[in-house]
């Protein structure tokens, strides 16, 4: 089969902190797409909430929430953000980026969108679905805090995958009574956010619309016991190399279930002089293996070019969907949330 290449770049960042101004995190965002740009990529990837720092760790003065926030419909053109797509534009770079959203009724989701540069506009956005944390403090005054639950309100737009133009050569175009050409046209490209890739299920749905391509952006920590439970007493170094295994587990498996490749790009280091986060951005194929990381914890970009046919092998034979799916069995993934267990034995 005739190759369908793409060539992506995941842009991990290192810190941005509370102190940070704008202008400074944009450029060193524009910094690398420069630098995708140089090696080729068509697609850069950046991290969840990459223009501030991670803010959902604090507690925030209302009356100083709202500068941590963007408004989506017109995010290439807000002063805050116009310098990063406009640069994307003039390159011909396609980028997906995450954000802290205010939308039109008030409410604020953890965001990212995909931005094509030939198109000069947004062209799909996700919120996060699965947020994390507590809605309060912990009572520890060292604690790690997740409080995504007291920013954002879980995502609302599901799972829904789209297609990415102009990216791939002779891609299969409807019309001239083509409906449906299965791996044959533009990319179907599939966003999530941080805590989304632990949960199989938004991969599962992505890969019921023939996902291609995974981007996620994430933050996360490398030590929070407060957060994680204290099963058993690991110091920061231990925990940190627990923390970059799972990354790299649900990215591998998930892709590999889904037979498709994925793409991560973390906001990593040491942020706001406490907050240790990952690195372990990665490109993972649809076999599960990881075909390029990141080498540290700051500004780097992790490039690979991927061949989309890969991705056919997998969906065709292994997990062929409409041939070894068995949805009869599947009905307490959509009827309950919690865990019920079997009856306890006399």
């Amino acid at each position: 089969m005739a190759p369908r290449t793409l060539k992506i770049a995941a842009a991990q960042m290192g810190p941005v902190h509370l102190t940070s101004k704008r202008p400074e995190t944009l450029s060193r965002m524009i910094t690398l797409l420069q630098s995708a740009s140089s090696l080729g990529a068509q697609l850069v990837l950046f991290p969840e909430t990459a223009f501030t720092t991670f803010f959902p760790r604090h507690l925030i003065p209302s009356q100083e929430l709202d500068t941590y926030f963007e408004h989506s419909d017109n995010l290439p053109d807000a002063e805050n953000t116009k310098p990063l797509f406009d640069e994307a534009k003039k390159l011909g770079i396609d980028i997906s980026v995450g954000f802290a959203e205010r939308a039109e009724d008030g409410k604020g989701y953890n965001t990212s969108v995909y931005f094509s540069a030939k198109k000069g506009e947004v062209i799909a956005k996700y919120r996060k679905v699965h947020l994390p944390g507590t809605k309060e403090p912990f009572e520890n005054p060292d604690a790690v805090n997740q409080l995504e639950k007291r920013y954002f309100e879980p995502g609302n737009l599901g799972f829904q995958a789209f297609r990415a133009p102009d990216l791939v050569e002779g891609a299969v175009k409807k019309g001239n009574g083509v409906e449906a050409a299965l791996g044959k046209g533009d990319p179907v490209m599939g966003m999530m956010i941080c805590n989304d890739r632990r949960w199989v299920e938004g991969w599962r749905i992505y890969g019921m619309q023939g996902v291609e391509v995974v981007l996620c952006g994430y933050n996360t920590a490398g030590f929070a016991p407060d957060l994680w439970g204290t099963r058993k007493v690991m110091t920061p170094e231990e925990a940190e190399k627990d923390a970059v295994f799972h990354h790299k587990l649900v990215m591998q498996g998930n892709s590999y279930m889904n037979s498709c490749f994925s793409v991560s790009a973390a906001k990593a280091g040491l942020e706001d002089g406490k907050y240790d986060l990952i690195g372990g951005s990665c490109i993972t194929s649809p076999e599960g293996h990881v075909l390029a990381e990141a080498k540290g914890k700051g500004d780097e970009i992790v490039f690979a070019e991927l061949d989309l046919e890969d991705c056919r092998q997998g969906k065709e034979k292994t997990f062929d969907f409409d041939r070894h799916r068995r949805i009869d069995q599947y009905g307490p993934i959509t009827q309950q949330t919690g865990v019920v267990e079997p009856d306890l034995l006399e």
